[in-house]
C-alpha cells in the first residue's frame, strides 16, 4: 500500500493475519546496521521480543521513515493479530492507511466515510464521531508547515536585501565609470552592447556567489540536522540535491538580472559629452532617487524580520516562564519494561515494582524514587471517560476524558509536584483498601469549584450501562498542582492519579523516576544493576533525565527564535552595510558642494547634522513601511507564538529603536568624514 519494497528478504503475506502465525519481524535498516552489522544473512534468525521468538523475514530500506505519529521512529514491524471481537467500541488505538482508488478525489473518501459512520453512529452510539481523512503528508507536516513557511519568507527578506546591496554597489561602480562608459559610447558602443557588459558582470557576480553559498550551505546543514528539533518531520533527510542545486542557481540568475538591469539601464543612458566634462561623475538626481528607494526597502525588510524574531524570542521566553508543576532538576527517568520476563506473570508484577523501588532507593546518591506509568511530556497519554457523582450522565460520546496515570507511593514526592489538599498516594492503599484517586487542580476547580473535593467520588465504570458489574467508586483523597501533560504550551485538563496497588496488571511497562544528589548521568549504571538484579530480564530504555525533556519539548520554539534571530542579525549587518555604502557614495558625490558650503562658513557640525538628517530621513521612512509590514507578517505567524501578542508594541518599538540606531550609526562614519573635508582640496576634487 505504501509502496515500498524491502531491501532484503519479504514484507508480510495474508497468512500473518492468522493466529499462531504473526511472530514474523521485519527489521529497519537503521537497526539491522547497529545490531546485526548489515549481515544479509540476516533472514530466517530468531530475536525475542515480549519473551517470544519472532524470525527475521525482511529488512527495509534506507529511505523508509514511516512511523506512527506518536514515535520518533520505527525500529521494527510485526503483523497485528487481532483477537477476539470486543464489546467495548469505545478504543481509538490503531490508526488507519488507505490509498485511494483509481479516479477517486479527497472528498469522495470524506463522503463515504461520512455514511460509514453515520450508520454505525446510529446503530452504535457516541463510539464513531468525529472520523476524518486527511492526507498522510498534512498529517506528518502540518504542525512545521507555517514555521517552514516562515522560515522561507525570511530567507526571501534576507535574499532581496542583499540584491539591494549588490544593486547599490553596480549603481556606484556604474557611476563611478561614467567617463569609461563615456569613451565606449563616443568609439561606437551602442545601449545593447553596453547593457549585455554591465549584465555579463552582474551574472557572474551573481553565479560565483551561488557557488560560495552552496558551499558554505553544505556545512550550514549539516549543523541544521545535528542541532535541530527531532520533531521536525524527516529533518535527518534534509540534504543538498540536484532540485537544490538548480534552484539556488535559477535563483542566483534571476536575481542577478533583475538586480543588474537597473544599474545597466542607467548606465547605458548617460550622455558621453556630460559624463566627459569636469565634475560630470557626480551621478544624477534618478541614479540617488533609485539609491535611496533600495535603501528604504532595506529597511522595510530588515525591520519586519526584526519584529518576527521579537516576537519569536519574546514567545521563547514565556514558554520558557511556563511553570511544568515539578522540579526538573536531578531528576533521572527510564522505562522498564517486563514483557516476557517473570516479572510480567500475574501476581508478580506489583512485588517486582515494589522490590525495585527498593533496590533504587537504597543507591548511595539516591534521594528518592517513585514509578509512574506515563511521564509528563515523554510518554503516551491513555484518556479514560469518567462519571461524578451527583452530577448528570452525559450522553454516549459526549463523556469528559481524563489523562491516567498509574503511580507508587513516593512519585510525588520524587517528581516535586505540590499537594495543595489532603494527600498522596500512600502504602496504606493497598489492594483491600478503599479505592482512592488523586486529581489535578484543573479538575478539581471544575468540578467542585467552591467547595473542597477531599471525599468527593468519581468512577471509570459507565453508571448507565445495565449490566452486573457494579460501579467502583473511587475517593478523592488529594489534589496536586497542575502539570505539564504531552504539550508544554497546553492548557491544563483533568488528571488523575491512581495507586498502581489497586490496578495491577494495567499496562506492559512502568517509567521510573530518581532524583539524585547530583548528576543523575553518574548514578544510571547503579540504577540499572540495582533493576537486573531483581529480575534480569526486565528491559530498560528511554534513559533520560528531566531537563532533557523539558528540552525536547521547547525545541521547536528555540529552533524558530534561533532561525528568525539568525536572518534577523544578518539582515540588520546587511542593511547598515547598505545605508554606509550609500552614505560613503552620497558623500563622495558631495565632495565638492561640501567643499563650497564649508568656503561659505559652513562649520563641521552643521555637515555632520546634514548628513545624519539625510541617512536618518531614510531610515524613518523605512521603518514606517517596516512597521506596517511587520504587522501584517506577525499575523501570518501568530500560530507560532504563545505570551505574547502579534501587534505587542514593546516588539515593534524596540525593533523600529534598534534599527534606527545601527542607521544613525552607519550614517555617523560618512558623516564624519564629510565633515573633515578640506575646502581647498575639495574645490580642487574633480
Amino acid at each position: 500500500m505504501l509502496g515500498i519494497s524491502p531491501k532484503l528478504g519479504r514484507l508480510f503475506t495474508r497468512e500473518e493475519e492468522q493466529v499462531g502465525r504473526e511472530y514474523e519481524v521485519v527489521l529497519s535498516y537503521s537497526l539491522w546496521q547497529r545490531q546485526f552489522g548489515a549481515d544479509p544473512g540476516v533472514l530466517g534468525r530468531d530475536i525475542i521480543l515480549d519473551g517470544r521468538p519472532y524470525a527475521i523475514v525482511g529488512v527495509m530500506p534506507s529511505e523508509f521513515k514511516f512511523a506512527p505519529f506518536w514515535a520518533t521512529k520505527a525500529e521494527l514491524w510485526a503483523p497485528l493479530a487481532l483477537g477476539p471481537r470486543s464489546t467495548d467500541r469505545g478504543g481509538n488505538s490503531l490508526r488507519i492507511f488507505a490509498r485511494l482508488a483509481p479516479g477517486a478525489e479527497l472528498e469522495d473518501a470524506r463522503a463515504e466515510l461520512a455514511t460509514i459512520t453515520a450508520r454505525l453512529e446510529q446503530q452504535y452510539p457516541g463510539t464513531n464521531r468525529d472520523a476524518q481523512v486527511v492526507p498522510l503528508k498534512e498529517k506528518v507536516v502540518g504542525k512545521v508547515r507555517r514555521t517552514l513557511l516562515t522560515m522561507l519568507l525570511a530567507v526571501g527578506f534576507v535574499l532581496l536585501i542583499a540584491c539591494a546591496n549588490v544593486a547599490h554597489m553596480l549603481l556606484a561602480r556604474g557611476a563611478a565609470r561614467a567617463s569609461e562608459v563615456a569613451v565606449r559610447s563616443a568609439l561606437g558602443a551602442g545601449r545593447l552592447r553596453l547593457i549585455q557588459q554591465f549584465l555579463t558582470e552582474s551574472l557572474m557576480l551573481a553565479i560565483t556567489g551561488a557557488v560560495v553559498g552552496l558551499l558554505l550551505a553544505q556545512v550550514g546543514i549539516r549543523a541544521l540536522v545535528h542541532f535541530g528539533p527531532t520533531d521536525v518531520p524527516r529533518i535527518d533527510t534534509v540534504a543538498l540535491d540536484w532540485r537544490v542545486t538548480l534552484f539556488t542557481l535559477g535563483i542566483s540568475l534571476a536575481t542577478g538580472i533583475a538586480f543588474g538591469l537597473a544599474p545597466a539601464w542607467q548606465a547605458s543612458r548617460l550622455d558621453p559629452g556630460e559624463s566627459l566634462k569636469e565634475g560630470g561623475r557626480s551621478g544624477n538626481a534618478s541614479n540617488h532617487r533609485l539609491r535611496n528607494l533600495l535603501v528604504i526597502t532595506e529597511f522595510a525588510l530588515s525591520l519586519m524580520l526584526l519584529i518576527a524574531a521579537g516576537l519569536v524570542l519574546r514567545t521563547l521566553n514565556s514558554l520558557l516562564a511556563i511553570d511544568p508543576g515539578f522540579d526538573p532538576h536531578n531528576l533521572l527517568t527510564l522505562v522498564i519494561s517486563t514483557n516476557g520476563s517473570p516479572a510480567s506473570a500475574p501476581g508478580r508484577s506489583l512485588n517486582f515494582y515494589q522490590e525495585t523501588l527498593d533496590r533504587v532507593r537504597a543507591v548511595p546518591g539516591i534521594k528518592s524514587s517513585g514509578l509512574t506509568n506515563h511521564l509528563p511530556l515523554a510518554g503516551d497519554i491513555w484518556g479514560f471517560p469518567f462519571w461524578v457523582e451527583g452530577q448528570p450522565i452525559p450522553h454516549p460520546g459526549e463523556e469528559p476524558d481524563a489523562a491516567y496515570r498509574l503511580v507508587f507511593p513516593g512519585y510525588f514526592e520524587t517528581m516535586g509536584m505540590q499537594i495543595l489538599s489532603g494527600r498522596s498516594i500512600e502504602d496504606s492503599d493497598s489492594a483491600t483498601s478503599p479505592r482512592v484517586v488523586v486529581i489535578n487542580e484543573y479538575f478539581a476547580r471544575r468540578y467542585w469549584p467552591d467547595q473542597s473535593s477531599i471525599g468527593k467520588h468519581l468512577t471509570l465504570d459507565n453508571p448507565a450501562k445495565t449490566t452486573a458489574k457494579t460501579p467502583i467508586w473511587l475517593t478523592v483523597v488529594g489534589v496536586v498542582k497542575n502539570a505539564v501533560r504531552s504539550d508544554w504550551a497546553a492548557p491544563p485538563e483533568e488528571e488523575i492519579f491512581l495507586p498502581y496497588s489497586q490496578n495491577v496488571g494495567v499496562g506492559p511497562y512502568m517509567t521510573l523516576v530518581a532524583r539524585t544528589a547530583s548528576d543523575p548521568a553518574a548514578s544510571v549504571v547503579t540504577i540499572e544493576h540495582a533493576i537486573w538484579d531483581v529480575d534480569r530480564d526486565v528491559a530498560i530504555s528511554e534513559v533520560q533525565t528531566m531537563g532533557a525533556v523539558i528540552g525536547r519539548a521547547n525545541s521547536q520554539a528555540r529552533f524558530n527564535a534561533a532561525l528568525l534571530a539568525a536572518f534577523a542579525a544578518v539582515a540588520l549587518v546587511m542593511s547598515a552595510v547598505g545605508i554606509y555604502g550609500v552614505m560613503t557614495y552620497t558623500v563622495t558625490c558631495r565632495r565638492r558642494e561640501i567643499g563650497v558650503r564649508m568656503a561659505l562658513g559652513a562649520s563641521r557640525v552643521n555637515v555632520l547634522a546634514s548628513i545624519l538628517r539625510q541617512g536618518l530621513a531614510l531610515a524613518l521612512a523605512g521603518s514606517v513601511l517596516g512597521v506596517l509590514g511587520g504587522l501584517f507578517l506577525s499575523r501570518l505567524i501568530a500560530a507560532l507564538l504563545y505570551g505574547v501578542e502579534p501587534s505587542d508594541p514593546l516588539t515593534l518599538i524596540s525593533a523600529a529603536a534598534l534599527l534606527t540606531m545601527v542607521a544613525l550609526a552607519a550614517c555617523y562614519f560618512p558623516a564624519r568624514d564629510a565633515s573633515r573635508v578640506d575646502p581647498i582640496v575639495a574645490l580642487r576634487y574633480e
